[in-house]
């Protein structure tokens, strides 16, 4: 049944990848629009998570980013059935503009391992795409359910020459080994760890529990850290790439202020781009001993 499935996935990801751009992305926002409008619990999850971040909102402002924020995420999804489909150079067509690519380059002429950071905003799948392309990185992933569906992304991931690593503990030890032999590498830096992975700091006013794993490689200089971003352009055209070094407090050998740091970065691009993020991920799980569950 599984092996079914997965073919079933797959193939209807092929003939998706078929439609005009704007279909796909109009398909995405249609579906984001249903999940405003029809009871589900990724709904809800999103309306807890923006109700947290950003308190400050009257109630019909807070229901209206509800809404976009359903949309785009609906994009993201259809989007992304594309560039697990198409040849990577079609995808990278989609990048329109580029900001701070100085950054990369300089981080790569260092010397260092590189540590390309990143988080569930904007389209991620692209950004994976435009990061290969500059370089020659293994790409950190938590592999779907799905082994067909594995396979196809395993396959895409790596079309510019790259390599990518599950998160195992095989795979971290990869992640590990290439950054310290001179390598880059490119991790999602928001997924909710184990508590043993990581400390509890400030994400939009919130506590999050954040992983350690970018900064502890990070601390003292022994590597360079870039944060990369692929954002929607407003005319729904493409994406702008964006990246930016890492604050030097992500050096640091206390690993709450390099952790904070890291999670300072990303806030400030969820707060530029709040539409973008993925809300429905249920970021705010664990909560400080003591505190009532959100979920």
């Amino acid at each position: 049944m599984e092996k079914f499935k997965g073919a079933l996935v797959v193939g209807f990801l092929r003939l998706f990848a078929l439609l005009p751009w704007r279909v796909v992305q109009a398909v995405g926002a249609a579906l984001g629009w249903l999940m405003w409008r029809l009871p589900n619990r990724s709904r809800e999850v999103a309306r807890i998570n923006l109700e947290k971040c950003f308190p400050e909102l009257e109630k019909s402002a807070l229901e209206d980013l509800l809404r976009r924020s359903l949309m785009d995420i609906g994009r993201t999804l259809t989007e992304s059935a594309c560039a697990w489909i198409w040849p990577a150079e079609k995808s990278l067509r989609l990048v329109r503009d580029v900001e701070g690519l100085e950054v990369l380059h300089s981080a790569l002429a260092s010397g260092k391992g590189v540590v390309g950071i990143t988080s569930h905003l904007g389209n991620w799948e692209v950004l994976n795409h435009f990061y290969c392309s500059q370089c020659k990185p293994i790409i950190f992933y938590r592999p779907p359910k799905l082994k067909a569906v594995d396979e196809l992304l395993q396959k895409q991931r790596v079309q510019m020459g790259n390599r990518v690593a599950p998160s195992t503990k095989e795979g971290i030890l990869s992640v590990i080994k290439e950054v310290r032999k001179g390598g880059a590498v490119g991790i999602p830096a928001d997924p909710e760890p184990s508590r043993s992975s990581g400390v509890f700091v400030p994400f939009c006013a919130i506590q999050a529990l954040t992983s350690k794993f970018v900064p502890g490689m990070l601390a003292g200089g022994k590597a360079v850290g870039v944060f990369l971003h692929a954002v929607r352009l407003p005319d729904g055209s493409g994406y702008k790439v964006i990246l930016e070094a890492a604050p030097e407090a992500m050096y640091s050998d206390d690993t709450e202020t390099a952790v904070a740091a890291m999670s300072g970065v990303i806030e400030k691009y969820v707060r530029a781009y709040p539409s973008q993020y993925m809300w429905t991920m249920k970021r705010f799980k664990k909560r400080p001993d003591g505190e009532k569950k959100w979920y």
